[in-house]
């Protein structure tokens, strides 16, 4: 039986996506995440028409489903309703009853998430009992063998912590003028990495205990196309931006440049080869499907507009940013980024960008 501490946010910080109904919610700002969704749905059906067991469906009349970063919706609410259209069509092609089976959605994020706004979002025609579960996936949070299911949308990059070692001021690994690892050092990124690899062990190991033998986890992975360097990596050319507008404002003297140096956003890309490794040192799951999602409408509708790009960046980085420097400078600094982005615009549509659609199925004990 897992203990409480380890499923308790001391894993992780808590640093939420903006939370509310706002203009910069991320509720209103997410909507790359959603078009990556809806571009994916059919992946979704056909890995569970395909690799769902039909011994899964007859365990149980309850199917469990857990969505793993599901931040304030709405883009969870639409994943559970296309995974359960899904089980139900695949339910109904064995010849059973559909009517029969009952479904359960756990939402999850860290403690710090704004349930309210998702439990006051959930949608009224649901056809699945709803339920929380705060904590960080980086630990235990269901019981043994509870889950059918997994899902998780652009969660994983996120890491447990920045690694200790770019936090250490006379390192070799001290991330000076920096906020990110893509243009560094090879210190810092290798540090990255080394911890990407280590939460991505704690991360499947907490899973394969949560979920049953033959059950399924579908994760959209936003990675590094591989051979692809990490500052030509879309993702990381938006935060090395990002990171000379707080550099500017150090200049300025709005911040102290000393907190911008002990500043690291907590995310990492894989390669498709760095999950691949992962899964295998792991053991415990096969690597039944995966795609790579390259391009998809909402990709040019938010990359080809600077003001809507830097909205959405904000939406998910500001609670770190203002743990950091304080609320005082989230206007100027994202005011600012907007117009570094209209001007570097050749530069970010430059970047390679990749969301692996990754479906991994449990084997047996």
């Amino acid at each position: 039986m897992a203990r409480a501490e380890e499923t308790s946010d001391q894993l992780c910080a808590a640093y939420p996506v903006r939370g509310g109904d706002g203009p910069s919610s991320y509720a209103v700002n997410s909507v790359y995440q959603r078009g990556a969704v809806a571009a994916a749905k059919e992946f979704i059906s056909k890995a569970i028409e395909e690799k769902l067991g039909t011994e899964i469906l007859l365990s149980s009349k309850t199917f469990r489903i857990a969505d793993l970063g599901c931040a304030v919706g709405p883009n969870s609410f639409f994943s559970a309703e296309n995974i359960i259209d899904a089980v139900q069509l695949k339910y109904k092609s064995q010849g059973l009853n559909s009517q029969t089976l009952e479904f359960q959605v756990f939402f999850n994020d860290i403690t710090a998430n704004d349930f309210n706004k998702l439990f006051r979002s959930l949608p009224s025609n649901r056809q699945y009992y709803a339920a929380g579960v705060p904590g960080s996936f980086y630990g235990r949070l269901f019981p043994n063998a509870s889950i059918n299911l997994f899902h998780s949308a652009f969660a994983i990059p996120w890491m447990s912590q920045v690694p200790k070692a770019v936090m250490d001021r006379n390192g070799p690994a001290w991330n000076t003028g920096r906020i990110f690892y893509s243009d560094a050092s090879d210190e810092v990124v290798s540090a990255y990495e080394a911890q990407n690899a280590e939460d991505m062990e704690r991360f499947l190991h907490a899973r394969a205990q949560e979920i049953v033998s033959g059950g399924l986890m579908v994760f959209f992975i936003p990675g590094r196309p591989d051979g692809t360097p990490h500052s030509h990596t879309l993702p990381n050319v938006i935060y090395q931006i990002l990171g000379s507008c707080l550099m500017d404002l150090a200049r300025k003297g709005v911040v102290d440049e000393e907190k911008v140096d002990s500043f690291n956003i907590p995310n990492y890309l894989m390669s498709s080869k760095e999950l691949e490794n992962a899964v295998e040192q792991n053991g415990c799951f096969s690597i039944e499907r995966r795609e790579n999602l390259d391009h998809f409408f909402a990709h040019d509708t938010v990359y080809k507009s600077p003001q809507l790009l830097a909205s959405q960046i904000r939406a998910s980085l500001e609670g770190l940013f203002k743990q950091q420097f304080g609320d005082e400078i989230l206007d100027e600094l994202f005011e600012l980024y907007g117009k570094k982005l209209e001007e570097q615009q050749s530069m970010v549509e430059s970047g390679k960008a990749v969301v692996f659609l990754v479906v991994l199925r449990r084997l047996a004990n």
